[in-house]
């Protein structure tokens, strides 16, 4: 199964599962989707439940934000997280907030998804990696499939959350495909997945990097180096156990992250170790970021933007004084 078919499948077995579930968007009807993710959907469900909308973000999050309150189950579909920047009033004053500022009187169980991500030489305004933004609101869950597996089932438990919850695909995994097995109910995304055991050194990673993460692995087991690979999956909440019970092994970490360095998730992860796991680290904590720059367009200037699993090498190697 692709990571596009099987959004498609998650989308269509929750809309087959709840009446209250639609989909909406720009371009999710007649066109299938800017990733044509939602194919087929239209002639399926029918245009009340896979509803396209007018190019205004704040808009139609908005309407989802209303819908939400209102019973249903709404899908929002973003078409690139740097659309989301349109929609921040929506969701930042009022997704996060209603249920605190009403006093827990109604919630806003609605599901934001959005591509996130560069690699697609789409350049500076298109190529962003904003997901550690919207990580540091409270009010917000954030998930970030990076497996196809991931991408089949992280749905549902978005839907069947009472608060906000926004599914960050990045763009290039769309054509990935992978093994899905089926879960039977035991699944939960919102805790850390160790994707390969190792003892020397632990590589933290998410979404769209969890890829070149496992490629840089693989290549440090040819130097003798054992690399346990975490995927958070979940952003917010951040699964600290998985992450600490890792280090308290390893000892070392490594933090790729696509977004900038300043500010970033990977700082709000290097603190969270300093604190709760200071004294059981025998090196310092590298970071693998993209460059502060805006996103170049040409593809060599791009790629080496952001992390590539030659980076993420030397920042293993150099936790282990092998420079």
């Amino acid at each position: 199964m692709t990571y596009r078919d099987a959004m498609r499948a998650a989308i269509r077995e929750a809309m087959q599962r709840d009446p209250r579930v639609f989909l909406m968007g720009e371009d999710v009807g007649r066109y299938g989707g800017c990733y044509a993710v939602s194919t087929g959907l239209l002639e399926e469900f029918g245009p009340e439940r896979i509803r396209d909308t007018p190019l205004s973000e704040s808009a139609f999050v908005g309407a989802g934000i209303g819908a939400a309150m209102g019973g249903m189950r709404p899908i929002v579909e973003i078409m690139t997280v740097n659309f989301s920047l349109l929609a921040l009033d929506q969701i930042v004053n009022n997704a996060s907030t209603l249920r605190h500022m009403s006093g827990g009187q109604c919630g806003v169980p609605l599901v934001i998804r959005m591509a996130t991500g560069a690699g697609r030489q789409l350049a500076a305004q298109h190529s962003h990696s904003l997901e550690g933004w919207y990580a540091h609101i409270p009010g917000l869950k954030i998930l970030a499939p990076g497996t196809v597996e991931d991408a089949r089932y992280m749905l549902q438990p978005a839907l069947d959350d009472p608060d906000p919850v926004l599914i960050f695909e990045h763009a290039t995994l769309y054509n990935a495909e992978g093994p899905v097995r089926d879960l039977a109910g035991d699944y939960d995304p919102w805790r850390a997945a160790v994707r390969r055991e190792g003892g020397d050194v632990t590589l933290i990673t998410y979404g769209g990097t969890l890829g070149r993460t496992l490629e840089a692995a693989e290549a440090l087991k040819e130097d003798g180096i054992a690399a346990e690979v975490i995927d958070l999956r979940s952003l917010r909440p951040l699964d600290d156990a998985t992450i600490m019970e890792s280090l308290r092994k390893t000892r070392r970490a490594v933090i790729v992250d696509e977004g900038w360095k300043s500010g970033s998730l990977s700082a709000e992860i290097t603190a969270r170790i300093v604190e709760q796991a200071f004294w059981d680290l025998d090196a310092p904590i590298q970071r693998v970021c993209s460059a502060e720059v805006p996103i170049p367009y040409p593809r060599h200037l791009e790629q080496a933007a952001v992390p590539q699993p030659g980076r993420i090498v030397a920042a293993a190697k150099a936790t282990l004084g092998r420079d």
